[in-house]
């Protein structure tokens, strides 16, 4: 054992890690709530919401460059604000919400997965989370070069389902000139569509395994931002122009609908990548729950068993297997969706730190290579109490 990770990742293999994780399996429902929200003025929501997200992203993108190391939020919490009970926490909120979400996407696979194979719920989640737990150990490379594959499959089959949404008979809605904006339904949306590029905070903790980390991470964090902004704006786009808003709105599969009003065929290809998403995220969030606990090694006496990689295979071993049991087992035991919700409200919280600790950071760093102004942070602080006072108050969750 050895207590370094490897340095592998470029931009590349990082980008499209952070745009499997922010895809994911959510643009297959959160592209239908926003279209009934904010009816043809969907794709602006999501616009909107890439760049309310843009602020902490920034953030994060200076803070990974500064302080490359895995468990990222911890370390910029016990860097930027002296506070290590804090920096502890943050790090062990991250591990649970990971967890969760992947479990909860590891659940929505397998119903996926056994509407086209006939295989036991209980059989199928093992399997999916052993298999992707042991991709995870075998190595960083080879784990974000199958999220790679896996992210190609996804962008694939939305860049069909747009393609569809293009090709159908656009909706009455649709024409022109188009409804002057309900700016009540966009907001709403846009709240709403924030949660939809939660991911760039998983990225930094991949930060010890990349290549140059002062310029991979800022790149890679932004590029993936905006490609699931463009990827998010072109698929609503295509979902209102085929299919009603109120059809839209009310229906748990809208992208199936896109897909058979633009083509009149099943949509069943859609389950399987489906699927793909699903995997895809599990596997993502495996990996980030188990830096974040190898990082907690390095700072933390109680983590400190953590704090070790596999001389071969570069990678946590212990942190792994104890992450993929616990998806694993609350896939199959917990009400994940009750605990996903109090999970994203915990990282806005989380979020508002981050943005907290780069402010302490550039006081007491001074100047950096990759270097944001200042008014970022301060302004990544405000939107993300902002949110969570919105969620609180029930207009997002």
């Amino acid at each position: 054992m050895t207590e370094q990770l490897k340095r592998k990742i470029g931009t590349g293999l990082l980008t499209a890690y952070g745009v499997g994780i922010m895809v994911g399996a959510g643009i297959y429902v959160l592209t239908g709530a926003a279209s009934g929200e904010a009816g043809m003025w969907a794709p602006v929501a999501f616009l909107i919401a890439g760049l309310v997200a843009l602020p902490t992203a920034l953030s994060f993108s200076e803070l990974s460059s500064r302080i490359p190391e895995a468990a990222g939020d911890s370390s910029y919490v016990e860097v930027g604000l002296k506070q290590h009970w804090l920096a502890v926490l943050v790090g062990l909120i991250n591990i649970v919400a990971g967890t969760v979400a992947a479990a909860a996407v590891l659940r929505g696979g397998v119903g996926y997965l056994t509407s086209f194979i006939d295989i036991p719920f209980l059989w199928a989640v093992v399997g999916l989370g052993a298999a992707l737990t042991l991709i995870a150990i075998i190595g960083v490379v080879e784990s974000l070069a199958f999220a790679a594959l896996l992210t190609v499959i996804e962008v694939f089959g939305l860049g069909m389902v747009i393609f569809a949404g293009f090709s159908a008979p656009p909706v009455e809605a649709f024409a022109l000139p188009l409804p002057p904006p309900e700016w009540n339904g966009v907001a709403a949306a846009t709240l709403f569509a924030v949660f939809a590029f939660i991911g760039f905070d998983d990225m930094v903790n991949m930060a010890e395994e990349a290549k140059n980390p002062t310029r991979t991470m800022p790149r890679a964090i932004l590029f993936a931002l905006l490609i699931t902004a463009v990827l998010y704006a072109l698929v609503s786009l295509a979902a209102v122009r085929a299919v009603p808003r109120e059809v839209l709105g009310t229906s748990e599969r809208p992208l199936a609908l896109v897909w058979e009003a633009g083509t009149g065929s099943s949509a069943v290809f859609l389950s399987a990548i489906a699927v793909a998403a699903a995997l895809n995220g599990v596997l993502a969030q495996i990996v980030m729950a188990s830096r974040v606990l190898f990082g907690l090694g390095r700072r933390a006496p109680e983590f400190r068993v953590f704090y070790a990689a596999h001389a071969r295979f570069g990678t946590p071993v212990l942190a792994s297997v104890l992450v993929g049991a616990f998806v694993i087992g609350s896939a199959l035991t917990l009400p994940v969706a009750t605990l996903a919700e109090v999970t994203t409200l915990a990282l806005l919280i989380v979020f508002a730190i981050v943005n907290a600790a780069l402010i302490g950071v550039k006081r007491k760093m001074g100047p950096a290579e990759f270097s944001v102004s200042p008014l970022w942070p301060w302004l990544g602080v405000v939107l993300s109490l902002g949110c969570f006072t919105a969620a609180i108050a029930g207009d997002l969750l």
